[in-house]
């Protein structure tokens, strides 16, 4: 039975955690799916490596990137939207018994996706998809439903001294 897994919180992790989930099962032969909301077409360190691994990881980065105030939201909307078709796709799709939405949360946030579509979606999933959801504020509907809810708790973080994120370690 897939699994239905949340990693939230304001601490750092959520994202190397999911990353840690997919490793380990690629490691047992799995193929896994990560989708990227928010982060854009930033070159991250995760995305950059899973090039190499396109026999048995499809790894895409969705989205516009970071939402922000001064920009047309409706374009944001619009682009989470499409990155919410493909979400849906892959997990329904059963090719995958890995599913990564990576930072989905914040679409609930911004209120471009109901939480209640998205755990609709959810339990249509095939029995043997895991899926992993991440970001910051998890719907307390989301983490009731989850099987395994971990919150990243930031105790320090060398952002709140001045250190800007740095490669390798934030991207």
């Amino acid at each position: 039975m897939g699994l239905l897994i949340v990693y939230t919180g304001n601490g750092k992790g959520k994202t190397t955690a999911a990353l840690g989930q997919v490793f380990r099962a690629l490691g047992h032969g799995w193929t896994a799916c990560f989708l990227q909301f928010i982060k854009g077409d930033r070159n991250t360190g995760e995305a950059l490596f899973a090039r190499g691994l396109s026999e048995l990881l499809v790894f895409e980065t969705l989205g516009r990137g970071f939402v922000l105030p001064d920009r047309d939201s409706g374009k944001d909307r619009d682009a989470a939207l499409a990155a919410w078709d493909r979400a849906r796709e892959a997990v329904l799709s059963g090719r995958h018994r890995l599913v990564v939405l990576d930072e989905l949360t914040y679409l609930f946030r911004y209120r471009f996706l109901d939480v209640h579509e998205a755990l609709r979606v959810f339990r249509e999933r095939p029995d043997h998809v895991h899926l992993v959801v991440t970001g910051r504020g998890a719907p307390e509907e989301l983490v009731a439903a989850a099987d395994l809810v971990t919150r990243m708790e930031e105790v320090k973080h060398p952002l709140a001294s001045g250190t800007k994120a740095q490669e390798g370690i934030e991207f």
